[in-house]
């Protein structure tokens, strides 16, 4: 008997089984109890204050970089996001002192043009980063290509990618590039507001706002606001 290797209930964590079968003989007792502790776990989980914001902090000076996007740059030669403010440091020492154009993070030569762009983040994209498969995506959707977008998109998102997922919840509320789904919805907008997305946390808010569960809306349109 010592020698079973007893294994936690995958839901509620609550109960230790010794097998299979013992699991599914207890199901009928344990299957309330089990519901309940579940999603008090996933709200735990869902209502946790993240650290940052998706875009985390600038690589060079370490500030939180800003919710805006217009105010930062995505170098497609290493995918790090820089803050404007890096950026024009960067950008103003190079042009004083004639230096040739290079990435401020990891001083790869600037592209010279999108395609050249696009070839960085393909070969970004062959290690699995997720936010050059981000990209990747959302270029296949501007350019028309729904079934590669979608692809490239639910890559990202598998690798982690809070801001695939909001794209991807976006996808199955609109309905139009994909069937409409709300519980894919749902579930794209809430591991990207676990990952910091403060759009698709304030969505939520939205969303059991017009569900009348109003104090879950006050909890995520906190937690959005804190995030900037």
């Amino acid at each position: 008997v010592d020698d079973i290797k007893l294994k936690d209930c995958s839901a509620c964590k609550l109960v230790k089984y010794c097998n299979v079968q013992c699991q599914r003989n207890h199901r009928p007792q344990h299957k309330k109890e089990c519901k309940k502790r579940a999603a008090e776990l996933r709200d735990e989980l869902l209502f946790k204050q993240p650290e940052s914001s998706h875009h985390g902090d600038c690589p060079i000076c370490c500030l939180p970089l800003p919710i805006d996007n217009d105010k930062s740059t995505l170098m497609s030669c290493c995918c790090k996001l820089i803050c404007d403010g890096c950026e024009y440091a960067n950008t103003t020492r190079e042009l004083v002192g004639n230096l040739q154009q290079k990435c401020p993070f990891c001083r790869h030569p600037a592209p010279n043009d999108d395609e050249e762009a696009d070839k960085n983040f393909m070969k970004r994209a062959e290690f699995n980063d997720p936010v050059a498969i981000l990209q990747i995506g959302l270029r296949r959707r501007d350019e028309g290509d729904i079934e590669g977008a979608f692809e490239y998109l639910t890559k990202a998102a598998e690798l982690g990618d809070a801001g695939a997922h909001d794209v991807l919840a976006l996808m199955y509320d609109e309905g139009k590039d994909v069937e409409k789904d709300e519980k894919k919805e749902v579930y794209h907008l809430e591991r990207a507001a676990i990952g910091g997305n403060p759009d698709a946390r304030y969505d939520l808010g939205i969303a059991e706002w017009h569900k009348c569960r109003h104090a879950r809306a006050v909890k995520h349109f906190i937690i959005a606001a804190k995030l900037g």
